[in-house]
């Protein structure tokens, strides 16, 4: 097991999840019995293992030992409409270029729970799973480039968790998760106004080239989480379940190529070219959330579910890069650039809370098989005034089928399910602002419309010991 754990760890680590991204950068695909009815009701339909992950409360429902195990796959077809989009550098200039190619890769997130009932009134259970994830990139001569390339969020979190009942059909649950994140910002920097200016002073030489900016950090951070779940009666029970919010401090580096640096003296103008590093960090916010959900068994045969999800992604007001160096080359650029000392980067968010509605059934065909459907419609925290290059995200429905075969004699169960994500169309007319969201004073823009597409996957196995 321990083994196997390890295992999971490195391929999340690894498998570049991707979250495009109507539910900010969180990632619904956590179990595949869930996502047969696209999360619907899952706050008070504890299954499986998972609900460690849904609503720690379900565990008491949970006899003896309980192992779920599966991964998802997430394939975003996302790609700027291409006669759309037009850029223009920071003098004003058209940048040429292409539309960024398909700049989400397939994902794989793996998932393992566990739960044990130590006696009538306390379970405990311990969760690995990917929370949160994001990955986009674009082709080098991305029309857009000078805005976005590369963006990554990676994070695993460890879940111990347990749950009190009293007997009575009421429970609790608590939970930890301990994250560990990666997070990775990098475009191409246009110096373009940087040659205007130095071409006034005197300069006279080859026209500077392009440089990249590229920002790598990480950090470790814990959120907490809390549920309850009531059997109203013998059909019908509700569930809760809370998540808190936490700040990530992605600590790490900032390099920048081809920075141009001039000096005046006896000879007169110099300027040198050179590739410079600085130490930065990246707050990251991550919201709370709470979950409701509603199970009713209609028949023996036929359950209906409900739920809605709110998260407070208006904690997410601005993506900064600030230096932990005094005198940096790259911040004091950038402090100039965006009315604040120590700044290396800004991009101001302004997110919205967002709510995520979702609807399922379950028609149990026979005692071993059951079919599944669901539908979710999810709201995009991003507001149309603030969209960007790297997080292009609107509204989407998600639409999702799924099957589950369990044999009761052995206690093994296996999930398979499957859906499609529609979004709406989203259109980017970005940019560069300062921290008081004002245009910085150069003439660099980009606009254009996307379009996004995408199908998941996922397939569980699960045992009850």
């Amino acid at each position: 097991m321990q083994k196997f754990v390890r295992c999971l760890i490195t391929g999340v680590l690894v498998s570049s999840p991707a979250s495009l991204l109507a539910g900010g950068f969180s990632l619904n695909e956590q179990s595949a019995s869930a996502m047969g009815v696209a999360n619907a009701g899952s706050a008070a339909n504890p299954e499986n293992a998972t609900t460690v992950f849904f609503n720690p409360a379900g565990m008491s429902q949970l006899s003896g030992t309980n192992l779920s195990f599966g991964a998802a796959m997430l394939n975003i077809k996302a790609e700027l409409d291409g006669p759309t989009g037009a850029a223009t550098d920071s003098i004003g200039q058209p940048v040429a270029g292409g539309n960024g190619g398909d700049f989400v890769p397939l994902a794989v997130l793996p998932n393992i729970y566990l739960t044990h009932e130590v006696n009538d009134w306390l379970d405990v259970g311990f969760g690995v799973h990917a929370p949160y994830g994001l990955k986009a990139d674009y082709d080098n001569d991305f029309i857009g480039r000078y805005f976005a390339d590369k963006t990554e969020l990676t994070a695993i979190a460890l879940s111990p968790s347990i749950a009190l009942n009293d007997g009575n059909g009421f429970s609790l649950g608590f939970g930890v998760n301990l994250m560990y994140a990666e997070g990775r910002l990098s475009k191409f920097q246009d110096y373009s106004e940087s040659e205007a200016r130095l071409r006034k002073v005197g300069y006279s030489g080859p026209a500077l080239e392009e440089g990249y900016v590229d920002i790598q950090g990480d950090d470790l951070a814990a959120t907490f989480a809390f549920g309850m779940l009531w059997e109203v009666n013998e059909r019908t029970q509700l569930g809760f379940s809370a998540q808190s919010g936490t700040e990530l401090e992605l600590d790490g580096d900032a390099t920048l190529t081809n920075m141009p640096q001039a000096s005046l003296g006896a000879g007169g103008l110099t300027v040198t070219i050179a590739d410079v590093s600085e130490q930065v960090v990246v707050p990251l916010e991550i919201p709370e959330s709470v979950s409701f959900g509603v199970r009713h068994r209609v028949t023996d045969t036929v359950t209906l579910l409900g739920g809605a999800t709110w998260a407070k992604w208006s904690r997410f007001v601005a993506l900064d890069i600030i230096s932990r160096e005094q005198n940096g080359a790259i911040s004091a650029a950038g402090s100039a650039k965006y009315g604040a000392d120590g700044y290396v980067g800004h991009v101001s968010e302004n997110w919205d809370d967002t709510w995520q509605f979702n609807v399922g059934g379950i028609w149990q065909v026979s005692p071993a098989w059951a079919l599944k459907a669901g539908y979710a419609y999810d709201q995009s925290p991003v507001p149309d005034d603030f969209r960007t290059a790297r997080i292009p995200s609107d509204d989407r429905q998600w639409l999702s089928l799924g099957t589950q075969f369990a044999d009761a004699q052995s206690g093994w169960a296996v999930d398979v399910a499957a859906g499609v994500l529609l979004f709406d169309k989203s259109k980017v007319d970005e940019v560069e602002r300062t921290v008081d969201d004002e245009p910085v004073a150069n003439l660099a823009h980009f606009s254009g419309s996307y379009d996004l597409d995408a199908w998941n996957v996922a397939v569980q196995v699960s045992k009850a010991f």
